[in-house]
C-alpha cells in the first residue's frame, strides 16, 4: 500500500463524496487494529499517510528505558543510542514496520474494516446530502432498468424508482433526466435508501410550485394562491382545487398561465399523457359542485349530508365526459368532494321506468354486444350503464347468471377498454 492509495482517494472524493482526510483516518485505524489483533504481544504502532502522494509508512514505537520489562514496547537505552546518538530516557524510538509481515489474516481484517468505514461514510453522506430535500423534487439521470424498476443516478448517490411508484406511461431511456419526489430516506441492511415516487399527489404539487411562484410563500408572507385539495389517478388525471385571499388574482388562470404556458411545463414533466384539472375552490358546496362539473351545469341537484351522497343530472353531451373512461373521472370528483356522486342523463328525467330500463339495456348491448336477456338481467341488478360494469366483481357476474358467451363479450370489452386507457 504505497502510492496506489492516491487514485483511491481521488475516486472516493469524486464518486462517493468521501473526503481524503476521512479515508486516511479509516485506513490508519484499520491497520492499527489489524496489527494488534494479529499480534498477541501488543505493540505501539504509528501509521502515516501523505495526503498528497498517498505514500503509506508504518512504524513500531518503543519507549527508551534503563530496565526493559516488555520488549514489545520498550527499548534499552544502550540499544537506543546505537539507533540515535541523541536518544535519552523517555524518548520514543521508531522502527519501520513492513505491513507484509502482519500476515494474510491481518490484511483481510484491514480490507473489511476499510469497507465498513466506506459504507458508513456513504451512509452519512447520503443523509447529509438529502435529509433537507425530503418532500421536494430531485432530478437524476436514469442508469438502467432492473425488473421493471428504474435505477437513477443522483450524482454521489443512487436511488430506485420502483415500478409501482412510476407512471404507467413513463418511457425513460438510459441517460434521460428524470424528476422524482423524494418521499423519505429509509434505513435498510444495505444502507440508506432514497424512497422515490412519481405517482404521489405531492409530486404534482411540487411541480406546480416549481412553475407557479404564487403557490410558494416568501419572505415570511403566505403564498398568494393556496391548494385546498388534490386527488390523482397517476397517468390519467389530476384534479386540484385552488383559492386565493387576494381578490386581484385569478387562481385558476394564474396556475394555467398565459396560453397554457405554465400548465404545459407540468404536463411535459408528467409525460404528457396525464391531464390536470385546475378547479376554483368554494366553501359553498353547491358552488363547488358547479366548479367541478364545469362547463356542464348540473340539473336537479340534491345533497344528502347524512349519507354523504350527491345526485344530479347532466345533458347527454356532457355525461360521458364527466364520468370518464371506466368511471375514473367520476371517481376523482367523488374523492375531491368527499361524497358519493350519482349522476343521470338529464334527457331521461321524464322517461317512464320501462323506457329508462330499455334505454339502459340498449346502452349495454351497444357497449358489449350482449344479448337482450343478459342486458335485462344486468339492468334488473341496478347495472344501468357501461360505466358501472367496470366496477363489478366476479361474484356480481356470477349472480347475474349470464351465459358464457355474454360473459366473455363483457370481459373482452372491459379488457380492451382498460388497455386503451393505458396507452
Amino acid at each position: 500500500m504505497k502510492d496506489d492509495l492516491l487514485p483511491i482517494f481521488e475516486y472516493m472524493e469524486r464518486e462517493k463524496g468521501i473526503s481524503r482526510e476521512d479515508m486516511i483516518a479509516a485506513i490508519v485505524n484499520a491497520i492499527k487494529k489489524a496489527a494488534l489483533k494479529d499480534n498477541q504481544d501488543a505493540k505501539e504502532i504509528r501509521v502515516a499517510i501523505d495526503p498528497k502522494t498517498g505514500v503509506l509508512q508504518a512504524y513500531t514505537q518503543y519507549k527508551v528505558v534503563d530496565s526493559v520489562i516488555n520488549d514489545n514496547v520498550e527499548m534499552h537505552i544502550s540499544k537506543a543510542l546505537k539507533k540515535n546518538s541523541k536518544a535519552k530516557l523517555g524518548d520514543i524510538i521508531e522502527e519501520p514496520l513492513k505491513l507484509e509481515s502482519l500476515g494474510r489474516i491481518a490484511a483481510q481484517t484491514v480490507r473489511q474494516m476499510i469497507n465498513q468505514s466506506v459504507r458508513r461514510f456513504e451512509k452519512e453522506h447520503i443523509y447529509e446530502q438529502f435529509q433537507d430535500r425530503v418532500g421536494t423534487i430531485i432530478q437524476g439521470v436514469m442508469r438502467y432498468s432492473e425488473h421493471g424498476n428504474l435505477i437513477i443516478d443522483f450524482g454521489k448517490a443512487e436511488g430506485t424508482l420502483f415500478h409501482k411508484q412510476a407512471i404507467w406511461s413513463d418511457k425513460f431511456q438510459p441517460g434521460d433526466p428524470i424528476d422524482c419526489l423524494l418521499q423519505s430516506i429509509k434505513e435498510t441492511p444495505h444502507g440508506p435508501e432514497l424512497v422515490l415516487s412519481r405517482t404521489a399527489p405531492g409530486f404534482v404539487i411540487k411541480l406546480l410550485e416549481r412553475e407557479i411562484p404564487e403557490l410558494v410563500s416568501s419572505d415570511g408572507r403566505p403564498a398568494r394562491i393556496q391548494i385546498k385539495a388534490i386527488v390523482r389517478d397517476p397517468g390519467y388525471r389530476t384534479k386540484i382545487c385552488v383559492t386565493s385571499s387576494d381578490s386581484s388574482i385569478d387562481p385558476v388562470g394564474a396556475c394555467i398561465g398565459s396560453h397554457g404556458s405554465r400548465i404545459k411545463c407540468i404536463l411535459k414533466a408528467l409525460g404528457e399523457q396525464e391531464k390536470i384539472d385546475i378547479i376554483r375552490y368554494s366553501d359553498d358546496l353547491r358552488t363547488f359542485i358547479s366548479e367541478i362539473t364545469r362547463p356542464a351545469v348540473p340539473q336537479s341537484l340534491s345533497i344528502d349530508d347524512a349519507s354523504r351522497t350527491i345526485q344530479f343530472q347532466l345533458p347527454e353531451k356532457d355525461f360521458a365526459i364527466f364520468v370518464g373512461k371506466s368511471g375514473r373521472n367520476l371517481k376523482l370528483a367523488s374523492q375531491l368532494l368527499g361524497y358519493e356522486i350519482k349522476v343521470e342523463h338529464a334527457d331521461s328525467i321524464n322517461l317512464s321506468f320501462e323506457d329508462k330500463k330499455i334505454q339502459a339495456m340498449q346502452a349495454l348491448i351497444q357497449f358489449a354486444g350482449i344479448s337482450d336477456v343478459a342486458a335485462a338481467k344486468l339492468v334488473d341488478m341496478g347495472i344501468n350503464s357501461p360505466e358501472v360494469l367496470s366496477s363489478l366483481t366476479a361474484e356480481d357476474f356470477k349472480a347475474a347468471e349470464l351465459n358464457m358467451e355474454d360473459y366473455d363479450k363483457i370481459i373482452n370489452k372491459l379488457q380492451a377498454q382498460g388497455t386503451q386507457s393505458n396507452e
